[in-house]
């Protein structure tokens, strides 16, 4: 019988170890991330991670607990935020990120700093910058088994000069190379114990990502039963999928906790 439910978190990314390349899903709200995944992660304290993230430049909730109000408009989609709401940049803030690919590394309006603009300038973690949607047809490649592909955007610049170009159709075209991974944390609505998932909203890059790695790990908001998914409903194939953790139903009140 096939059951991808695993029942805690910890136990979904116990074998995520130093050195592993993830895709983090996730963009700004509370519904983005995995969340659950994130913090289980950080209590692992697995390091020298190589993150892909279309968004690096949230703040930990350490230290988004320290802000005032008025600071915490700095970071888009934080001013709110609840306890259960942690994103990417906790694993940067602990130091668990040795490179980061993503296309938001710095904090988007006001004097606000995130960690990893500041880790990068200090030289403590390197930075890819990527374009949003290069990004996502990287990951799309890695998951449909395309190991490359010509690209028009940044053709000319100095960040594509070192790169391989070709023209088509009088167009010159950067070589990008596709981005797989180790892991996948993603986020969805719901799920199904083959791992068939959902979503009830935008699935801002957590779509993309599941499949694109070795392994994939969903972290729903309910599991339903067999069926009650259509075929029509299903955005995300159980084929892709390895693991599903459902979260609870009483939110967490610090990351650290264990669930």
């Amino acid at each position: 019988m096939i059951d991808k439910v695993v029942q805690t978190f910890d136990e979904a990314v116990s074998d995520i170890g130093a050195g592993a390349t993830v895709h983090v899903g996730g963009f700004v709200g509370p519904a983005d991330w995995p969340s659950y995944l994130i913090s289980a992660l950080a209590r692992k304290n697995a390091t020298d991670l190589t993150v892909a993230c279309c968004n690096m430049s949230g703040i930990g909730p350490d230290s988004l607990a320290k802000l005032s109000p008025e600071e915490r408009r700095g970071f888009t989609g934080m001013s709110n935020a609840g306890p259960d709401h942690v994103t990417v940049a906790l694993l940067i803030e602990r130091r668990q990120v040795r490179r980061g690919i993503t296309t938001f590394a710095a904090a988007m309006r006001g004097n606000a700093r995130s960690a990893f603009e500041t880790m990068v300038e200090e030289g403590q973690t390197a930075l890819e910058l990527v374009s949003q949607g290069t990004l996502a047809e990287r990951i799309r490649a890695a998951r449909a088994g395309i190991p490359a592909f010509y690209n028009p955007v940044g053709a000319g610049s100095s960040w594509a000069r070192a790169d391989e170009t070709r023209e088509f159709d009088g167009t010159t075209c950067v070589l990008e190379r596709a981005l797989p991974a180790d892991f996948s944390l993603v986020r969805a609505s719901a799920a199904d114990r083959y791992g068939n998932l959902t979503w009830e909203h935008p699935s801002s890059f957590n779509a993309t990502m599941a499949g694109a790695a070795t392994v994939t790990i969903a972290e729903v908001e309910r599991l339903v039963p067999l069926g009650e998914l259509t075929p029509g409903e299903i955005e995300i194939p159980g084929v892709f999928v390895d693991r599903v953790v459902v979260r609870p139903s009483v939110p967490m009140t610090w990351w650290t906790e264990a669930n």
